[in-house]
């Protein structure tokens, strides 16, 4: 299997109860992206991304640039694995 670049991303801030997570399937519609975005227990949502690095790179500047009243901080985590993914859904 071929291996591609993936990231893991967590956004804090206000960032739960706003519409977050169907606005980064929004955003992941005009990408060539795969993967999911959920919020997680401690109150910051998490996004796992697969694709070119370019297009995920574009991809995360366009969800900070979408949701940027409510996103305090952004984490990201880049390596290559193995696609696992297929298409983009909320979890």
């Amino acid at each position: 299997m071929a291996e591609v670049d993936h990231e893991t991303v967590y956004f804090s801030g206000r960032v739960q109860g706003v519409g977050f997570r169907y606005n980064v399937l929004q955003v992941a519609k005009e990408y060539e992206v795969c993967g999911f975005v959920q919020n997680i227990p401690d109150g910051r949502v998490l996004v796992e991304v697969e694709g070119l690095a370019a297009e995920i790179g574009e991809f995360v500047t366009a969800i900070e640039s979408r949701m940027h009243g409510f996103v305090r901080q952004v984490e990201r985590r880049a390596m290559r694995r193995a696609a696992i993914f297929k298409g983009f859904q909320i979890r």
